[in-house]
């Protein structure tokens, strides 16, 4: 069942048919009308890539107890005063302070007395510092040891004499109770996303949940008879469908759990059950194809009349926007919980264009995400001659960026079925709606894709 508390849209967005959208316009509608997903507890493995719905404060200190960051012995500081190598402090070993050890487990060290400890191990009460395996002779009465047996390996290393080289400052390799982080801090702030660290971070201070906005289940759809898998043979008239591949693993790469549907038919009523099948794990339905003004244009046909009978003004609103490639687009909710659906033009590059500028800010949006858009940098165009770009719309070309030179170049044409120059590209130059040239050495604005 769909959480996204998206609002309805209306069938003409406030505007007449014949209005033409700008980018903007049709954004704003977009995310106006779409609200993060309801908060759940999840238990960590499950929460990655989640975003925190409240602050996470440290219940105990972490770490929770002075402990050695080092394989060596614990002293008194006084007792390895003026140690050298010729003429080294002798200690009495009194045993061994593994990782784990506490309570009536942990040794205490007097005067001349020193601990074999473990690295993670707690301090034992008596010593200040700890002198490394390294600086003594390990027990054996010989030169510097290179390395600690594990304890119990040799018994006998636990207790006798060690020889000390060097002296140690007081603290000296004590990691200290609450260096890390003090009980009450604050450990994560509402609105992180959680990754490995963050997850690492919760499991320390002994979170086994936590309260997050999960991610957004997208169900992504090709629509069109000439559509086939990758890997079947094509028929005169058949092209691979390539849409939904691509836009399942864009939609995993903006952070959703993604499902890719096979290529539906032009068959409205066909693609009407399948949608309706696919509401039950979608909080978000994106089509791709059957947008436009052609005969078979099957979502157009398929969605235009599917309003929400309990929900004045719901269904989806199909626009023309002023932008080039991806002029038509769709958007709307439906079905009883009013899931959001974002229908986007065939061609490959229309389609994914329109995925970054409208798909991915909604799936950002419902993690629950302050900022929802990409990076965009201002760079200079460099080319072998002048861009034209359509009087009236706003033209995103793909492009490569160049962070050291400042630079853009596009790659390929502006048509929008080129997916080859896609690939190879790693940005999108914008040309504004007022502009119909622009010269190499111009300044232009740039969306970087992988940021």
């Amino acid at each position: 069942m769909s959480t996204t508390e998206a609002q309805p849209a209306t069938t003409d967005g406030g505007h007449g048919p014949d209005h033409v959208w700008s980018v903007d316009e049709h954004l704003d509608d977009i995310l106006g009308a779409v609200r993060p997903l309801e908060p759940i507890e999840l238990q960590l493995p499950d929460a990655q890539g989640c975003v925190l719905v409240e602050d996470v404060t440290v219940p105990v200190a972490l770490p929770p107890f002075d402990n050695s960051s080092m394989d060596g012995y614990a002293v008194r500081v006084a007792d390895v005063a003026g140690a050298s190598t010729e003429f080294p402090a002798v200690l009495t070993v009194i045993g061994d302070v593994a990782a784990g050890s506490g309570g009536a487990d942990v040794l205490t060290v007097g005067p001349g007395e020193a601990a074999r400890i473990m690295t993670g191990a707690p301090l034992p009460p008596g010593a200040q510092a700890v002198v490394p395996v390294e600086w003594t002779d390990g027990g054996s009465g010989g030169g510097p040891a290179t390395t600690m047996r594990a304890a119990g390996a040799n018994p006998e290393d636990s207790t006798g004499e060690v020889r000390v080289h060097r002296p140690a400052k007081d603290r000296a390799h004590v990691r200290a109770v609450g260096s890390d982080v003090k009980a009450g801090d604050t450990a994560l702030e509402a609105g992180t996303v959680l990754g490995p660290p963050q997850i690492g971070l919760l499991a320390a201070i002994g979170r086994a949940t936590v309260l997050v906005h999960p991610r957004p289940r997208v169900v992504v759809m090709s629509t069109g008879s000439e559509l086939v898998q990758p890997g079947e043979k094509l028929a005169a008239g058949q092209i691979y469908d390539s849409n939904s591949f691509a836009l399942t693993a864009a939609a995993r790469a903006a952070g959703a759990i993604a499902y890719r549907v096979g290529a539906v038919t032009d068959d409205a009523d066909e693609l009407r059950a399948t949608i309706e099948d696919q509401l039950v794990r979608a909080d978000l339905l994106v089509t791709t194809g059957g947008v436009s003004v052609g005969a078979y244009d099957v979502v157009k046909e398929a969605l235009s009349s599917a309003a929400d009978e309990d929900e004045p003004g719901s269904g989806v609103d199909f626009r023309k926007l002023a932008m080039q490639p991806g002029k038509p687009q769709g958007f709307g909710s439906i079905g009883p919980d009013h899931t959001p659906l974002l229908a986007l033009p065939g061609n490959p590059v229309s389609s994914y264009v329109s995925f970054e500028l409208f798909v991915r800010p909604v799936i950002r949006a419902l993690m629950g995400l302050k900022d929802v858009h990409r990076t965009t940098v201002r760079a200079t165009l460099t080319a072998d001659e002048p861009l034209g770009s359509p009087a009236g719309k706003r033209q995103f070309l793909r492009a490569v960026y160049d962070a050291e030179a400042g630079t853009v170049t596009p790659v390929g044409g502006s048509g929008s079925h080129l997916i080859a120059a896609l690939a190879h590209a790693d940005s999108l130059l914008i040309v504004p709606e007022d502009t119909i040239e622009v010269a190499p050495g111009t300044e232009v604005e740039v969306v970087l894709l992988t940021q």
